[in-house]
């Protein structure tokens, strides 16, 4: 690298220097004619930082190192002689009256330098940032610093840096291993081509990419969108381009660390804990891991399989997607049609941009200047708006290749334009639950579509004004068809208000997809806000739908007669031809499964609210099966289906796949088996026989999910085929039942609570009904009101775990993907 030299090859070395002085006391600076001794060593003014020898883990050799000084690791941040380590502890740093630094042993052998300065009686000196930098007396600048050569780590004010018109750069790479903090096998670097993005690279392959800078961090890295702690910069011009972060708060250590095993991750120090959090990471998951779908395809860690093609695209290969290998990619049903200007644009929302080394940038277009662009460009197959908050300008973003390394997030992300041949613009998108598709064929055809909107509201403010049967109730406009008392008299005439079509679509600014709060298996749910101004989530029958009007209608009359602080409330219905909607009330902090499973977010739910959610979920199920008028077995109990109000107090929600148990059956059976596999029981996802020893199990999962912050859906562990609640017992009978708790968790915790909270869990996942307890038993153990028994049984999936995969055994679900809801799967 310039400006320095790292000898893999040490060689001899005269003493050109004058008598040295060897450094007894704790100093910052090395001057010429002192000694940095091996047991010696510089620690910065404020004792942030300190540069001395160490030896790594179980190895043998010395190295020289700038560490942190006050955490209980000192954690090691940048190696001079990485490649070259010293054999003993002879070790010796100085400085030249040229301003060279060398590093030699007592022999004389250099085993690192830098190059010679011009400077004015030179000093190498530790700064309170971690920077070991060379200047010169009254000399404005550094003559060479440490910021310049990372190793493994970047810290607050280090750049991840390239020069656009040499390709010089400076990137950070991992140690070999934990004990070897040589050269590894990963690089981290910042690519300038196309827009500029991070890449992590092993040799030459490339593993993962950051995406591109979207005006507040990257686009494939959520937790920057929503940080709070860290300042981020991303600078690209002719002349550079480099990514750093800064500290809000110098009391708050951080770095940027390229991990042996091929993580790029930003740590943390966490000094209550004593321990390194990770703020973010990369790669997360499959769907981080570069092209893992293909040309075409887009990945969503949320769904099941994980690889699915863009809307007017089919597999290359069937066969190899069949067998959930994608990376083949897609293709297009339909060729583009440029010179009839036929073509339009699917949204795809909330997606960590394709691959954009080979992308377009236009700075400062819009929205409509972008668009245009790319349909007289024949060759452009997509477009994005990157936003950039300095000064209000914006990026127009545009793909003329295949569209590479795509991926959706449940929240956040940027909106991606694709374009469709016409023919492909109206199909159907009902597969992608979880994305938000709008389809822009031409200014023409939105125009027609806003005057056929127009015209349809206008019909039902007339019908509205015609209707003989609408009355106010409050400040909410009500009507009573004879179609609804029709309706409702099959579901014993209840007693609720039901909400104008006309009244619905104003109130969700005609299902805006700004209103969209997400998508459940039975359709959208959307944000409203009635002429009463009370806020509302309006749930909205999808005509494709499986729930039909049965189901709609069963959870109507459930809900209508269930009164429960932990139950979400019903405010109305809206039944006008094929529409079918309950409207409910808003709960504001939306569902829990968006906090537990997001490391940022779910650092805003802190023991003491986990654990009163897991007392109001285990309330709520306990007057479902015995405190309401009816016995009520919920059969989709999942952290999506508990919502959040304003407290953070949970409510139970979706009781269209609920079950009302007559009189004293204490059980049902069913060859219609519906729920959300990863909760399901072993008898209900095998047999189809239910009960309320059903919803127990659901929520033994859904409170090792609130303490671990990890799906039951497998989990990085040396055993693969390890779920969440095999791992729980693992950690359980190894007495390491802490080792669960979420890592985004701060203190205090309560260590009583959690193991309580494990142990219940356990006891309510065996495998057997009758082993699990009632709810009433365990709102009484979770209160402290009963002990629980002294140690659960081991649950019949761990044991089948460990046996062929190809077992016959029939007990225990084979698949816990706990984010697909099956409504029609047949039991035996």
């Amino acid at each position: 690298m310039a400006g320095w030299k790292a000898r893999r090859q040490p060689f001899a070395f005269a003493a050109l220097l004058p008598t040295l002085v060897v450094l007894s006391a704790a100093v910052d600076t090395l001057a010429p004619g002192d000694r940095l001794e091996d047991g010696s060593s510089l620690v910065s003014s404020d004792g942030s930082f300190k540069l001395g020898f160490f030896t790594p883990g179980k190895s043998n050799f010395r190295y020289l190192g700038i560490s942190y000084n006050q955490t209980a690791d000192q954690t090691v941040v940048w190696v001079s002689n990485r490649d070259t380590p010293l054999p003993d502890k002879t070790g010796v740093l100085s400085i030249s009256t040229n301003g060279s630094l060398f590093l030699s042993d007592s022999k004389g052998i250099i085993y690192w330098s830098t190059s010679s300065t011009r400077l004015a009686g030179p000093v190498a000196k530790l700064l309170d940032d971690g920077n070991f930098v060379v200047a010169g007396t009254g000399e404005g600048g550094y003559a060479w610093q440490s910021f310049d050569h990372p190793t493994d780590s970047l810290l607050p004010g280090m750049k991840l840096w390239t020069d656009p018109r040499t390709g010089f750069a400076r990137n950070a790479t991992s140690w070999k291993s934990d004990d070897d903090p040589g050269t590894g096998d990963y690089t981290s670097f910042l690519d300038t081509n196309g827009d500029p993005q991070i890449f992590l690279l092993k040799g030459t392959k490339l593993v993962w990419r950051s995406g591109p800078w979207i005006g507040k961090g990257f686009s494939g890295i959520p937790e920057m969108w929503i940080n709070v702690e860290f300042n981020s910069s991303f600078v690209s011009n002719a002349d550079e381009a480099y990514y750093l972060f800064s500290r809000r708060s110098k009391s708050v250590l951080s770095r940027l660390v390229v991990q042996p095993k091929g993580v790029t991750e930003h740590r943390v120090w966490i000094e209550s804990k004593g321990d390194w959090n990770v703020f973010w990471s990369g790669p997360r998951d499959r769907c981080d891991e570069f092209g893992y779908c293909g040309s075409f395809g887009v990945c969503d860690a949320n769904e099941t399989p994980l690889c699915s093609c863009l809307q007017g695209f089919e597999p290359n290969s069937p066969d190899n997607w069949k067998l959930r290998d994608g990376t083949d990619g897609c293709r297009r049903r339909t060729a583009l049609d440029c010179q009839n200007g036929t073509d339009g644009f699917v949204l795809v929302a909330n997606t960590n941009l394709p691959d954009t080394s080979m992308a377009l940038v236009n700075e400062n277009m819009g929205t409509e200047e972008c668009w245009e662009a790319c349909l007289r460009n024949c060759s452009c197959t997509a477009y994005a708006i990157a936003a950039i908050i300095d000064g209000g300008r914006s990026r127009c973003i545009q793909w003329s290749t295949a569209l590479t390394d795509l991926r959706v997030y449940a929240d956040g992300g940027q909106n991606l334009f694709v374009r469709l041949a016409r023919a492909d613009l109206a199909l159907s998108s009902s597969k992608r639950k979880r994305r938000r598709i709008v389809t822009a064929v031409s200014a023409a055809a939105a125009v027609l579509v806003g005057i056929l909107l127009a015209g349809l509201v206008a019909r039902f403010i007339r019908q509205r004004r015609k209707s003989s049967n609408t009355v106010v109730l409050g400040n909410f406009p009500i009507v009573k068809s004879n179609a609804w008392k029709e309706e409702m008299s099959r579901s014993r005439e209840l007693d609720l208000p039901l909400f104008e079509l006309a009244a619905i679509a104003v109130a969700t600014n005609h299902f805006s997809n700004d209103n969209l709060l997400g998508e459940g298996g039975f359709g959208p749910v959307y944000k409203g806000r009635l002429e009463g101004k009370q806020e509302v989530a309006v749930k909205r029958l999808a005509k494709s739908s499986s729930q039909g009007v049965e189901q709609f209608m069963n959870e109507v009359r459930l809900i209508a007669k269930l009164q429960h602080r932990n139950l979400v409330r019903l405010l109305g219905c809206c039944v006008d031809g094929e529409e079918r909607m309950l409207v409910y009330e808003y709960m504001p902090n939306g569902s829990l499964d968006s906090f537990i499973f997001n490391k940022n977010k779910g650092a805003l739910l802190d023991w003491a609210t986990r654990w009163r959610i897991i007392m109001g979920v285990a309330r709520g199920l306990l007057y479902l099966h015995q405190d309401s008028r009816l016995r009520i077995i919920h059969r989709d109990l999942k952290a999506g289906n508990v919502l959040l109000d304003d407290s953070m107090n949970p409510k139970i929600s979706d009781f269209g796949m609920a079950h009302i148990i007559p009189g004293d059956e204490i059980e049902g059976k069913t060859r219609r088996v519906v729920g959300t596999y990863g909760y399901m029981s072993p008898e209900y996802a095998m047999d189809g026989t239910f009960s309320v020893k059903s919803d127990v199990f659901s929520f033994g999962v859904l409170v090792l999910e609130i303490i671990s912050g990890r799906k039951n859906r497998g989990i990085l562990h040396s055993d693969p085929n390890l779920n969440l609640l095999a791992y729980a017992w693992r950690l359980w009978e190894e007495g390491k039942g802490l080792e669960l708790v979420d890592s985004s968790l701060g203190y205090p915790i309560s260590m009583a609570e959690v193991l309580k909270g494990i142990e219940i869990a356990l006891l309510c996942v065996q495998d057997l009904p009758e082993d699990r307890p009632e709810m009433a038993a365990v709102v009484l153990m979770l209160g402290g009101d009963r002990a629980p028994p002294p140690h659960p049984k081991q649950p019949e999936f761990v044991a089948a775990r460990g046996r062929s995969e190809d077992s016959s055994s029939s007990k225990g679900p084979t698949c816990t993907v706990n984010d697909v809801t099956i409504s029609a799967v047949h039991g035996r």
